[in-house]
């Protein structure tokens, strides 16, 4: 029985995400929290919480033994940039993009 959790809108890029969630991918959920507690990056707090959230989830389910799940598929769509404009020389401005991203992380009995 699978579950699921989505954080939608995170102030991360999505590339740095990505970065982070393929570390997890089909591991098991107690290994892949406890690789994420010492990543030193911001994703991978970011990921910690949407993987606890998807555990939360499945302990909703009686008929989930929650010791045998593991991560079946994690992925980082984009989600609405923010564009902001940086001043610059002779009158100039550079355009800044300020992106955010879609955390997908879907946990399955092994």
């Amino acid at each position: 029985m699978e579950s699921k959790a989505v954080a939608k809108y995170v102030r991360i890029a999505p590339t740095k995400a990505r970065l982070v969630a393929e570390l997890i991918k089909g591991k098991p959920v107690d290994a892949a929290l406890t690789l994420l507690k010492f990543v030193p990056k911001k994703g991978a707090r970011l990921l910690s919480k949407v993987v606890h959230s998807a555990l939360a989830n499945a302990e909703q389910n009686p008929n989930v033994d929650v010791d045998t799940l593991y991560v079946k598929r994690v992925f980082v769509d984009g989600g609405p940039t923010m564009k902001r404009w940086r001043p610059r020389a002779m009158g100039r401005a550079n355009r800044i993009l300020k992106r955010s991203s879609h955390i997908t992380v879907i946990l399955d009995e092994a």
